[in-house]
């Protein structure tokens, strides 16, 4: 049995494929070494896969994540993998090559990830070309749901959100600034935490003018310190995987028109199409 997994920063989706080829899927939550020790992925497969799952019967296992971009940090991965899956040949790549996969199979282009964090690339086909890199929730992830929840954060903190919006985020969360700032210095996972507030963003879009103020805001971020600075980037279509690309592909379109980039496709998971990659499109091992 081969099971493909793609992992963000938030939650892994996971598709196994039995001896019939019948696709049985399911969630874990997202494994980003940059946040996520070998022994914390352990401990967290044992207890959140399917107690049904034949482990032992898994010969295969392609597993895309965040954060897996150095041969350090992939070993954090491939570690875990290997002491939980004992029986499957383990592959670990970055999830920016499983987004490109599914987006374009076997096309060359431009593939980017916009979801908890952000992430760009240009792609020939079968391999990543060239990335710029996004440096992460600290200093980039322009256009990504922690990037966005940032904005959203420090207007609720000093009292910047418009109507009773303020109210709305208290009763939602009851939050307050302590326990903002506890969890952003003091727990783990703040990438996480602050990209979950993009939802709210989404949920209390009758605020029209606000909440698309910040996801553009967002995406302007986005093309102008990342898309842009392909060489030629407008010859290529926008396509993007990701929740906060699919949620707000509306205002997403319309930054890629002021940048004069055509959009092409825009997806929540790539799983579906990764799946598809691996038993149509791949060439024999990879």
């Amino acid at each position: 049995m081969i099971i493909i997994a793609d992992g963000g920063s938030t939650k892994t989706n996971w598709c196994l494929l039995n001896e019939d080829q019948k696709r049985i899927y399911f969630n874990t939550e997202g494994y980003n070494p940059y946040f996520s020790s070998t022994d914390y992925i352990i401990n967290s497969l044992r207890k959140n896969l399917p107690s049904d799952l034949n482990i032992a019967g898994i010969t295969e296992l392609y597993y895309y994540g965040a954060g897996c971009s150095s041969s350090e940090k992939v070993a954090i991965v491939v570690n875990a993998m290997e002491t939980v899956f004992t029986e499957a040949k383990v592959s670990v790549s970055h999830d920016l090559l499983a987004a490109a996969r599914a987006l374009l199979g076997v096309d060359a282009g431009f593939a980017a990830i916009l979801g908890t964090g952000t992430n760009t690339c240009l792609y020939d086909g079968q391999d990543i070309t060239l990335n710029i890199d996004s440096l992460g929730y600290f200093l980039g992830d322009e256009g990504s749901g922690s990037f966005i929840g940032k904005r959203l954060l420090r207007d609720y903190m000093r009292g910047f959100l418009p109507g009773n919006l303020q109210e709305v985020f208290y009763e939602t969360y009851k939050l307050s600034d302590e326990d903002i700032l506890d969890h952003l210095y003091n727990k783990p996972l703040p990438n996480r935490f602050c990209a979950s507030f993009s939802k709210f963003i989404y949920d209390n879009n009758n605020y029209v003018e606000y909440t698309r103020d910040v996801v553009g805001e967002a995406f302007q971020a986005f093309f102008k310190n990342l898309v842009s600075r392909y060489p030629d980037y407008q010859k290529y279509s926008l396509n993007c995987v990701g929740s906060v690309g699919y949620n707000f592909r509306d205002i997403l379109a319309e930054v890629a028109d002021e940048y004069g980039m055509k959009v092409g496709k825009i997806i929540r998971s790539p799983i579906d199409d990764l799946v598809r990659y691996h038993l149509e499109l791949a060439p024999a091992g990879k």
